[in-house]
């Protein structure tokens, strides 16, 4: 008799074990997602809407490298980057111009970024490509460093 009612208690504890535990991680989860939620609000409200806006390109390096930053607001950011900042200064001598390291860096994070695809990525280099010949050869270096980063 007493073995029986100690299974029964066993049983009984495992039970409410499982039931409390259902609870922690369904409430875990919830929170991760509602962090989530908010993070893609942040980013699909600081990217601007105006095509032809005065902003840095700093910033828009920001989104990119914002580890949150949606598909959508990287293809925002790279339009707005083309757009408003895709001619690169001339080289100096044979060297790149100082401001090339920002779209190097740009490129290197968009091909490393978790929410970006191949569209995205042919997007910016085509275009960058085509606004600045005199530097193809260290947007395509830079690709290059940036794709065999990924680790796939």
């Amino acid at each position: 008799m007493e073995v029986i009612l100690f299974i029964k208690s066993l049983l009984g504890l495992i039970v409410i074990l499982a039931i409390l535990l259902f609870m922690f991680f369904s409430s875990l989860n919830e929170k991760k997602k509602k962090k989530k939620m908010e993070a893609q609000k942040r980013v699909q409200q600081s990217v601007p809407v105006k095509k032809n806006s005065n902003l840095e390109l700093r910033y828009f390096q920001s989104i990119i490298k914002d580890k949150d930053s949606s598909t959508k607001a990287l293809k925002e950011a790279l339009e707005a980057i083309i757009e408003n900042y895709g001619v690169i200064p001339p080289k100096i001598g044979l060297r790149a111009h100082p401001d090339f390291t920002i779209y190097r860096d740009v490129l290197f994070t968009l091909c490393r970024h978790p929410h970006t695809n191949k569209d995205l990525i042919i997007y910016f280099d085509k275009n960058l490509s085509e606004l600045n010949p005199e530097y193809k050869s260290y947007i395509n270096d830079t690709l290059t460093m940036g794709l065999d980063s990924r680790g796939y």
